[in-house]
């Protein structure tokens, strides 16, 4: 069963709705949700699949748009609290744990085998050795390159292991002599130059560190972020120039035209390459090469996750319905609907689309972790000064010393020690 709410919404409303009396001859499960049509269809048919293997069970889901739920959220979780609820991985579920607000779902891992299903999440869903999240989608994000612009500049094309560090700043001085950007973004509206940071933060220094940076645990002025800037400087002159003047979709035309031969971004922007006229022939993935050697591949998949609430009234069918959510038949047909990646290693992907294909490779066999992107695990405001000093750091590297005290006075701000 799911109740369709769009706009602004009271919290009478939710409440009278989460309280009224479903489907009284079964036990019910509560789900609220901030779903778009097609995923919305998605997670209907897993409801219907669900109830027909657990007839005893109704699931009700409350589908909220994403605005409405944002704001909603808290007060639901404290006011009236569904069983379950949709949110995010990692740091932005952190407030929520530490308030009390999502429950302990360790037994549900435990019980089902999930650390090792859901391997590449298990960092990203662990807050203080507890799970508290089941994972059930992402999208990778990694290197998108032109192989026209690779043969244009006498540049080897890269392999399915994509190449080392020296050997990418070496092709960049290539594609340089060719009049090629070597890695092209458009950071206008900021965020996509923190794909290109968090890639080398998260190979120079791992996963935890960079989780702990977007935390505001770790100074801007230490020594391990300061190797996370002379790598970030190596890459600095083989970026777009004009960068923070242009947006995304303008880098995505460079790639394209074959004026740019790399572009660190996430898979949804395959489809404007192909609008543009590229085709899996001269379109390739790669993962973001080794920095330091021996530290864990970790990647950037954004995850959106479901969760029991503290308040739940029926957490053990919540919980049955969470481990369905977790298995590969449910992922399998769950991301194949809205065509993006399933976290079950087990799970499997359309075979057709060599993008899904090394995207859901890349991510399940990343044991250092799955970061969330910069926006996601920092809070709002930290994160746009972050991207704020990234994107001035690519135009103006000379500048990286005052672009780093004014980190640090944000954190210590913000975070006050």
């Amino acid at each position: 069963m799911v109740h369709k709410l769009t706009g602004a919404l009271t919290l009478g409303a939710a409440l009278l709705l989460s309280t009224s009396a479903f489907a009284q001859d079964k036990r019910v499960v509560t789900w609220n949700a901030d779903y778009d049509p097609i995923p919305l269809a998605a997670a209907e048919a897993l409801i219907a699949d669900f109830e027909a293997a657990n007839p005893e069970i109704d699931v009700v889901l409350t589908n909220f748009d994403h605005e409405a739920y944002k704001n909603a959220i808290r007060n639901f979780l404290t006011a009236d609290p569904p069983d379950l609820a949709n949110w995010y991985a990692a740091n932005r579920m952190r407030p929520f744990v530490e308030a009390g607000l999502f429950a302990d779902i360790s037994d549900v891992w435990a019980n089902n085998g999930l650390m090792d299903s859901l391997a590449s999440s298990v960092l990203s869903s662990t807050i203080d050795g507890k799970q508290y999240a089941i994972p059930y989608t992402y999208y990778q994000w990694g290197i998108y390159y032109n192989r026209d612009a690779y043969k244009a500049a006498g540049v080897d094309v890269p392999g399915p292991e994509g190449v080392t560090w020296d050997q990418f700043l070496a092709n960049c001085e290539k594609f340089k002599a060719a009049g090629i950007d070597c890695v092209t973004t458009g950071s206008s509206a900021l965020w996509p130059v923190a794909g290109i940071f968090d890639y080398v933060s998260m190979r120079t220094n791992g996963y935890q560190f960079h989780s702990d940076l977007a935390a505001g645990k770790i100074s801007w002025t230490s020594p391990e972020v300061a190797a996370v800037f002379d790598n970030f400087g190596k890459l600095q002159p083989y970026v777009t120039a004009n960068h923070a003047a242009i947006d995304w979709q303008d880098a995505a035309a460079l790639l394209v035209q074959g004026k740019a031969a790399n572009y660190v971004m996430g898979n949804f922007a395959v489809g404007v390459f192909k609008e543009g006229g590229m085709t899996n022939d001269n379109l390739g993935f790669m993962v973001f090469p080794e920095i330091t050697p021996g530290i864990a591949r970790a990647e950037e998949a954004p995850t959106d996750t479901i969760h029991l609430t503290s308040g739940a009234k029926n957490p053990e069918d919540a919980k049955t319905f969470l481990a369905y959510m977790a298995s590969a038949e449910a992922q399998t047909k769950w991301n194949g609907a809205v065509g993006q990646l399933p976290t079950n290693k087990n799970a499997s992907v359309d075979a057709a689309d060599p993008f899904l294909t090394a995207g859901f490779q890349a991510l399940s066999t990343a044991t250092g972790g799955i970061a969330q992107f910069w926006d996601r695990d920092a809070d709002a405001e930290y994160a746009k000064v972050g991207m704020e000093g990234f994107q001035q750091f690519l135009v103006q590297p000379d500048q990286r010393d005052a672009i780093l005290e004014r980190l640090e006075a944000a954190r210590t701000r913000l975070y006050p020690q």
